[in-house]
C-alpha cells in the first residue's frame, strides 16, 4: 500500500476501534485515549508480522522459522498490552482497578481484537500476493507463447493473412491502418491498431515511436535520435528514447 493508504487504513482503525470501546467505556473521549495508548502496539505487531516475517519466511517456505517468531512476537505484543494497560489504568482509571473498563481488563478479548487487525491485514496482502502471482504467471505464459509463435496473422481486405515474424521490418501507424513491412513481399496494410498489434509480438519487436514498431533484429545502426532498417531512417520519440537505448544495449 502507498502512504495515503495506509494512513487511510489506520485512520479507520481507529475510528473503529474508539466506537467499538466507546461503547463500553460510555465515553467515547476516554476510548480514544485507550485507543491512541493501543494503536502503537497494533501498528508494530502488524508491520513487523506483514512485512518482515511474512514475506522473509513465510513466502520463501520458512515454515518453522515463520512460527518461531510468531511466537515471539506473540509474547512481546502481549507484554506490551500489559503495558498499555498498566498505563491506562494510571492515565484513565487514576490507580483504581475498578474503574478499568472491562474490555480493558479482558486480556483474551485485547490480544482477539489485535490480531484480528494484524491477521485481516495479512490476509488481504495474501490475496494481493497470490493475485499478482497469477497475472505475473499469466504474462510469462503469454510472453512464452509469443516466443514460439511463426507468423503474425492479420487482416488486409477482409482476407487472413499470415506473415512471417522473421521477415517484418517494422510496422508503421498510418492513421486509420497500419502498414507492415517486410523483406520478402510487399507492405500489407491492416485496419488492426498498433498497439493491438504490439500486444501479440514477441519481445524482440520494440515500439521506438507512437507509429512505429520495429523489428530489433532488422537494425543495421542507431543513435538516440534515430535508427537505420533497410537504409529507412525511422525516429526514436522521446518518450520511448530511454527504453529503447536499454533494449538495443542489452
Amino acid at each position: 500500500m502507498k502512504v495515503g493508504r495506509h494512513v487511510a487504513f489506520w485512520v479507520f482503525i481507529v475510528i473503529l476501534l474508539t466506537l467499538i470501546f466507546g461503547k463500553s467505556y460510555h465515553s467515547y473521549a476516554t476510548s480514544f485515549y485507550f485507543v491512541s495508548m493501543l494503536i502503537p502496539v497494533l501498528i508494530g505487531t502488524s508491520y513487523f508480522f506483514n512485512y518482515f516475517l511474512v514475506p522473509k519466511y513465510l513466502f520463501t517456505k520458512k515454515y518453522f522459522s515463520f512460527f518461531l517468531y510468531c511466537v515471539y512476537l506473540l509474547i512481546v505484543s502481549l507484554n506490551l498490552e500489559m503495558m498499555v494497560i498498566t498505563a491506562a489504568l494510571i492515565i484513565l482509571a487514576e490507580y483504581d482497578y475498578a474503574n478499568m473498563n472491562p474490555v480493558t481488563t479482558d486480556i483474551f478479548v485485547l490480544t482477539i481484537t489485535l490480531y484480528f487487525v494484524v491477521l485481516g491485514l495479512a490476509f488481504i496482502r495474501l490475496v494481493r500476493f497470490y493475485f499478482k502471482g497469477e497475472g505475473e504467471l499469466a504474462k510469462v505464459e503469454s510472453e512464452l507463447k509469443k516466443t514460439t509463435q511463426v507468423n503474425l496473422l492479420v487482416k488486409e481486405n477482409r482476407k487472413n493473412k499470415q506473415i512471417p515474424l522473421t521477415s517484418i521490418l517494422y510496422l508503421e501507424s498510418l492513421g486509420d491502418y497500419v502498414k507492415i513491412v517486410s523483406d520478402h513481399a510487399n507492405p500489407i496494410e491492416t485496419k488492426e491498431k498498433i498497439s493491438h498489434l504490439a500486444e501479440r509480438l514477441p519481445q524482440n519487436f520494440i515500439r521506438i515511436h507512437q507509429s512505429f514498431i520495429v523489428n530489433k533484429n532488422k537494425i543495421s545502426s542507431f543513435n538516440r535520435d534515430s535508427l537505420n532498417i533497410n537504409e529507412v531512417d525511422l525516429p526514436i520519440s522521446r518518450s520511448y528514447k530511454k527504453k529503447v537505448q536499454e533494449s538495443l544495449s542489452n
